[in-house]
């Protein structure tokens, strides 16, 4: 590779980072995606290809990838003992106002359990529909259907959503007090604190990730 090639694949690389993560919820496999990605850029700017938007194509072939490892994957994961979560991104774990701020950041994976029940075309729509802002043709040209099919999946992904979404929306400074409130109980060893920070019909998600056991099933309540 060029400079110039390095130099925009450096750039594409966290855009794709972004479709591949959401598509997936998982680090190692949205890596594994944009690095194919990527490969598929530089493949084709080397042979001449005319590519009129690296950002389009790298964004189309992401989201592609991702929606044939998430079928596979989703093979995998029913065979899965207890409950299959997201990965959370983590960072150096170095201060404690880093590692407050990427637990409020993992707060916000609900949405991501939640995306988790849609279908990888429902998924793939509603992400670059609501979250990146592609409009309804270009998510059909990517996805290799109508217009009017886009639509409905769109409708379809909210619908779903929307009637699974938390009662109530936190903003990130709720979501950091939260945090704070979090480490500082745990810190103290305050186990009355940390309780009144669950709610009472909270629900908890075990997944030991393939290393250690994982919840058969989810604990409902805030005394389990």
């Amino acid at each position: 590779m060029n400079g110039a090639s390095d130099e925009l694949l450096g750039e594409l690389r966290p855009v794709a980072f972004a479709i591949a993560y959401r598509m997936l919820g998982s680090v190692a496999e949205a890596e594994d995606v944009v690095q194919e990605a990527l490969i598929r850029l530089h493949r084709a700017l080397a042979h001449g290809e005319r590519i009129g938007s690296p950002r389009a194509f790298v964004a189309t072939v992401t989201t592609r990838l991702a929606i044939d490892e998430l079928r596979s994957a989703r093979a995998r994961r029913e065979r899965y003992v207890g409950e299959w979560l997201p990965e959370p991104i983590l960072t150096d774990p170095g201060s404690e106002p880093e590692r407050e701020a990427e637990m409020a950041d993992s707060l916000s994976m609900a949405m991501l359990v939640l995306l988790e029940s849609l279908s990888p075309d429902q998924r793939a729509v509603l992400l670059l529909r609501d979250v990146f802002d592609y409009d309804y043709a270009e998510i059909a040209r990517i996805l290799r259907k109508s217009e009017g099919n886009v639509r409905q999946l769109a409708a379809r992904a909210r619908k779903h959503v929307d009637e699974r979404r938390p009662r109530f929306e936190s903003s990130r400074r709720q979501r950091e007090e939260l945090a704070r409130r979090f480490f500082a109980a745990t810190k103290h060893g305050d186990l009355k604190a940390l309780e009144s920070l669950l709610a009472h019909d909270v629900v908890l998600h075990g997944d030991g990730g393939g290393n250690v056991p994982a919840l058969a099933r989810s604990l409902h309540g805030r005394n389990r």
